[in-house]
């Protein structure tokens, strides 16, 4: 085996880039008696694996029930719809008038403006009734 390319391969192992074939072949190199000094210091690390590929756990494995998780983003659809069903709530459930309604208000209206009217006018006619008043006060007083 070329030296060069088992170096390129454990370049690629310990970047994480190798494929299967790759590695098997690494195993196989550093598994045979004839392995490079410079690459002696890899030969344990892989024949550790090699030993742990043999390790078999007789014992049973219970694993813990997974719970029902209801993810965060149904919270957020569900705070969404619960603002959209208020807002149209208060949008649907406003009071609307009626016609009649709308007309009383018009004539209620109507009847404002006419009394304030009245009432300026009234006021102006009891300003001159004190005009009145003083004369017959002054001519009382002459006249006695």
């Amino acid at each position: 085996m070329e030296l060069a390319k088992i170096e390129a391969f454990i370049d690629l192992y310990f970047e994480g880039e190798t494929t299967l074939e790759q590695e098997r072949v690494l195993q196989d190199y550093f598994s045979g008696s004839e392995v490079a000094p410079q690459l002696e210091m890899y030969r344990a690390m892989f024949n550790g694996f090699a030993g742990a590929r043999k390790e078999h756990l007789q014992k049973e494995l219970i694993l813990p029930q997974k719970k029902l998780q209801i993810k965060p983003m149904w919270y957020s659809v569900a705070a969404v719809l619960v603002v959209a069903l208020t807002v149209a709530g208060f949008l649907f459930n406003q009071p609307s008038i009626s016609t009649e309604e709308k007309e009383a208000i018009a004539a209620f209206k109507e009847t404002k403006k006419a009394l304030d009217l009245f009432s300026k006018n009234f006021n102006e006619g009891a300003e001159e009734l004190a005009y009145i008043h003083q004369f017959t006060k002054s001519k009382n007083r002459i006249l006695k």
